[in-house]
């Protein structure tokens, strides 16, 4: 039995990086089919404002609820936060394979967004398992196995769907009913200092925002966390449109320039980030991000060829290894008994930057694409740039906690 419970425990973050993978291809399964669905479901040739909103309704749900979470497992444990979670995402994926009308579909969608931002419990339960001076590498390895589940995701998605729409919904129920077994049966509580009495001010997110703005420290670095969220989103919003409308690119080329996305990417947060953030510091790593990032937005800006942006493909996923270098430096600011309220709410601010990002992203660019189509780029170069002072300012290492 001993011997059990060591192995659980050698394990833990393997079966961590396990769940964040299964969990991450099952939101990917759906994406590929969605377009159909909704026309299908909804009776319509003319998405309209469904597909925007039904993309949108599962962010808002997440930042509604990752803090909900992530305090509810400081209070109640990782383990129980988390078996809750997939078993309820089984069930809700099923759920919206039968479902029978769109509006049956969007509460599908927003119970999906509340088991989705289990995210945060996992991130919590990194730090909890992990000396801080290896966090940063281990967040790059989670968001590593996310972007791999994505990657996957689509994949499996696009083929389910072409036997059957809702296909990948009952595929995507399998994978969280897999992980959902996975997590009852090995995953082990970790070892931590609990927290005390449950605040209920934790159920409402912009509560959970101004408990984590009373630490000094922390509100900067916050700042900067959701600017560059801000930055990211516009390459998730605008690469497509902006691959069709400069470089004539087909769908499949559009696909192959996504996979090679996701591969580097994965491949930069698994190898890059954590050996960066350990040898220079977070903070150095942060910047390197921040100004790999520039240069990738301002060079695609003002590519004239398709096969530019493909050659700076390397340069935009090495921009994306300051994020777990930021993230490692905000859970510095907080106890260990906090870290799931903390992980909640960054979790939440990204979901903020995705329901925001896109409407305003969208905005400009099409706004501007008739005479530079390039300048959302520049300005997301200079958005992240903006960031600096606010990452260069502080001193490197630990930095003073709220009492």
């Amino acid at each position: 039995m001993i011997n059990f419970m060591l192995d659980r425990k050698t394990l833990a973050f393997p079966l961590i990086l396990a769940t964040v993978l299964l969990d991450a291809a099952g939101i990917g399964l759906v994406m590929p089919i969605v377009p159909r669905l909704l026309r299908e479901v909804g009776h319509t040739g003319d998405l309209g404002w469904r597909f925007g909103a039904f993309l949108g309704l599962y962010a808002l749900m997440q930042f509604a609820c990752s803090p909900v979470l992530g305090a509810l497992s400081d209070k109640l444990g990782r383990r129980p936060v988390l078996l809750v979670s997939l078993a309820g995402a089984a069930i809700d994926y099923v759920f919206m394979a039968l479902a029978p009308s769109l509006a049956w579909l969007f509460v599908g969608r927003a119970i999906a967004g509340i088991t989705g931002a289990n995210m945060a419990v996992a991130q919590a339960y990194i730090a909890d398992i992990t000396p801080e001076g290896q966090r940063a590498r281990r967040f790059g390895v989670f968001s590593a196995m996310f972007g791999l589940g994505f990657i996957l995701g689509p994949v499996l998605g696009g083929f389910l769907g072409g036997v059957w729409v809702r296909a990948p919904f009952l595929a995507a129920a399998a994978l969280n009913g897999l992980n959902f077994l996975l997590a009852l049966l090995v995953l082990p509580e970790p070892e931590r200092e609990r927290a005390g009495a449950f605040d209920a001010a934790a159920f409402n997110p912009f509560a959970s925002l101004r408990w984590a703005a009373a630490f000094p420290a922390l509100l900067p670095l916050m700042a900067a966390f959701l600017t560059l969220h801000l930055v990211g989103e516009v390459g998730g919003t605008i690469w497509v449109i902006y691959g069709e409308d400069k470089f004539a690119w087909d769908p499949w080329t559009i696909g192959f320039s996504l996979a090679g996305f996701g591969l580097f990417h994965a491949l930069a947060q698994a190898f890059v980030a954590g050996p960066l953030a350990e040898r220079f510091g977070e903070r150095r790593a942060i910047t390197f991000g921040v100004v790999a990032d520039a240069f990738a937005y301002v060079g695609i800006a003002l590519a004239t060829k398709g096969w530019m942006a493909f050659l700076l493909l390397p340069m935009f996923c090495l921009g994306a290894v300051g994020q777990p270098s930021i993230q490692a430096l905000l859970s510095r600011q907080v106890g260990e008994d906090q870290q799931g309220r903390l992980q909640g709410v960054l979790a939440s601010l990204a979901s903020l930057a995705s329901v925001i990002g896109p409407v305003a992203i969208s905005q400009i660019y099409f706004a501007s694409r008739g005479w530079f189509p390039g300048l959302i780029w520049t300005l997301g170069a200079a958005l992240g740039l903006m960031c600096l002072p606010i990452l260069l300012g502080g001193r490197q290492g630990k930095l003073a906690r709220q009492d």
